[in-house]
């Protein structure tokens, strides 16, 4: 029995197969390609490795990267560095789950579909929503659909977006609303957060809807009551809302504010930073709102016999339903990252969510007391949760560079997202930081800049 996970084809296999179609060579398949335009000669690539040398290097190269497990992270800006129970991994590695695609059929598709049904009923009880779709490719992608979706509610082509909206989020909402002629008008920070005197003067009669984050991309936690009031202030334009899931152990939920549409990325539940990827969005909205929602819910129903039973419903998207009615194109959902996210949310309890979000509030408000100790200037000044700007005073990618020989990674550079931020660092403390790890960062920032 061979020590290695992959046997190649050997030539037996190959002639055995080429006969089985019916044809003599390789060569033979690419008959129809003319030859004038077939590559000849061979690939300027490099010689093959023995499968031992092969995995040699590539470990080699892995090594390279500096990884969380080794190395503090203070970096957030969209993906964090979690607590993840081990269960997670276990339950999204069995062959049932991490093979499975949409469950079109379910007689035989029940586990995946239960699967499904269990995250949007959590969904639903985190974002205090009535009803949560099966999940969506992320955060950004989820928030640009609940764009389109309140613009197809409300005939209305006008988005209003606060600027303190992750700025990739927004870049995805400027795309999608461009195939759509919708136009997007963002609305200024001030002290942190979205300026509501400015957003006032914006939302009017033509307007679909106001969009926010909470927490925000700067940490801080919008006041999601007044921005309601100023949504709603228009008959028909709708309040939507990308929120942090993790931060609702804690936080109001939208829901409870009157918020139309709630959405976000639950990479902190459950799912790794993978240096970026893959995640998985959700999408929550109210009842009266559910037949629009984009792609597709489960629903819980009973068999012929009276026996509990599950089923894909409400599908709107193109591929279920004529083109022109559909209310998405999305052909796809990340259903092993939304049962990651299941899994762990199982596994903390209600408690253990909660106590996650209280760790993060705590320790992020102890590292900005640490800072302001040593004379650094925080944007504390409103309501925050686990992130905050601190200013540096010189170029935060040289800061992060030092701090890296250092052995941390640093805060998310702002400067890359505007010159008005320019020299000041997005820092992020999850639950995984020990207050020696915040204390130790302190002293590496401080050492950094005062050397």
């Amino acid at each position: 029995m061979s020590k290695f996970r992959y046997l190649p084809v050997t030539e037996q296999d190959r002639k055995e197969m080429l006969e089985v179609i019916g044809v003599d060579s390789v060569d033979d398949l690419f008959s129809d390609v003319p030859a004038s335009v077939r590559f000849r000669g061979n690939l300027d690539a490099e010689e093959s490795l023995a499968e031992g040398d092969l995995y040699r290097f590539m470990s080699q190269l892995a090594a390279k990267n500096i990884n969380t497990k080794e190395t503090p992270s203070f970096l957030g800006a969209g993906v964090y560095d979690h607590y993840i129970p081990s269960i997670v991994n276990h339950v999204i590695s069995r062959s049932e789950f991490y093979t499975a695609y949409t469950p079109y059929q379910p007689e035989i598709s029940q586990g995946e579909l239960q699967a499904i049904f269990e995250f949007q009923s959590m969904i639903c009880e985190l974002t205090g929503m009535d009803v949560a779709n099966s999940s969506m490719y992320d955060g950004p992608t989820a928030l640009a659909e609940a764009a389109l979706m309140s613009a197809g509610t409300t005939r209305k082509r006008k988005i209003v977006v606060s600027e303190a909206v992750h700025p990739e989020a927004r870049a995805v909402i400027d795309s999608y609303a461009r195939g759509q002629r919708l136009e997007v008008v963002e609305i200024p920070v001030v002290e942190g957060v979205t300026d509501l005197d400015a957003l006032n003067k914006e939302v009017d009669d033509e307007t679909a809807s106001v969009i926010v984050q909470y927490p925000n991309f700067f940490g801080h936690v919008e006041p999601l009551k007044e921005l309601e009031q100023l949504t709603h202030s228009s008959k028909k334009a709708m309040f939507i809302v990308s929120s942090n899931p993790l931060s609702l152990g804690l936080l109001t939920p939208p829901g409870a504010m009157g918020a139309d549409i709630v959405v976000g990325d639950c990479q902190p539940l459950g799912i790794s930073a993978s240096f970026g990827g893959p995640h998985c969005g959700y999408f929550a909205t109210t009842k009266k709102n559910m037949r629009k929602v984009p792609g597709r819910l489960v629903g819980q129903t009973v068999d012929e016999e009276g026996q509990r039973g599950f089923v894909l419903t409400l599908q709107a998207r193109e591929q279920h339903i004529r083109r022109d009615k559909a209310t998405s194109n999305i052909c796809s959902n990340q259903a092993l990252n939304a049962l990651a996210s299941s899994v762990a949310m199982t596994a903390l309890g209600k408690e253990g969510v909660k106590e996650i979000a209280y760790q993060n509030l705590q320790k992020a408000h102890y590292a900005v007391t640490l800072l302001k100790e040593k004379g650094f200037e925080v944007w504390d000044s409103k309501p925050y949760f686990n992130e905050f700007v601190v200013n540096c005073g010189q170029p935060v990618a040289e800061v992060n560079r030092e701090l890296l020989k250092k052995g941390f990674i640093g805060g998310f550079d702002l400067g890359r997202v505007s010159d008005l931020y320019k020299n000041h660092m997005l820092v992020a403390v999850t639950e995984q930081r020990s207050a020696k790890d915040i204390q130790d960062f302190v002293s590496a920032l401080g050492g950094v800049l005062h050397d």
